[in-house]
């Protein structure tokens, strides 16, 4: 006997919500021109012998591929941007702005590999970036 599961209407409003809520935080960190309400965010770049080991460990798993993270501990949120595996060295990753907006944490980062010409190490490289702030509760919109 084959059972079939019908959401009906309310699934499609589950949905539909869950759309409309998503877009509403995405929209939160404006790309415009306008800096309107922004509030400029003080943090820290974090370097690898600074990190809590639960941190390391995280990045660890993840580091094979692209990845953007949060994480939170005594006090403190952790904004991690990973590039994934590079097949050399050359690579980073830098701020351009972390800000409140919209009742949102939004952070704009920006990938750069090796210059042309550039001298880089043959082996593979896993390009993070870690930034530590004082914790809040908006959630982070990573752009």
């Amino acid at each position: 006997m084959a059972m079939k599961i019908r959401t009906g209407n309310r699934g499609r409003w589950g949905v539909l919500l869950l759309l409309f809520l998503l877009l509403l935080l995405i929209s939160g960190c404006g790309k415009g021109g306008g800096k309107g309400d922004r509030e400029p965010l003080d943090y820290e770049v974090m370097e690898e012998g600074q990190l809590p080991p639960e941190l390391k460990t995280i990045i660890e798993e993840k580091k094979q591929a692209e990845f953007k993270l949060t994480y939170v501990l005594d006090g403190a949120l952790y904004l991690v941007v990973g590039l994934g595996k590079q097949e050399t060295g050359g690579y980073s990753i830098s701020v351009r702005d972390l800000y409140l907006e919209g009742g949102s944490i939004c952070l704009e980062t920006e990938s750069m590999g090796p210059s042309q010409g550039e001298e880089v190490s043959k082996t593979p490289s896993y390009p993070y970036l870690v930034l530590k702030l004082p914790y809040r509760e908006e959630p982070v919109v990573f752009l």
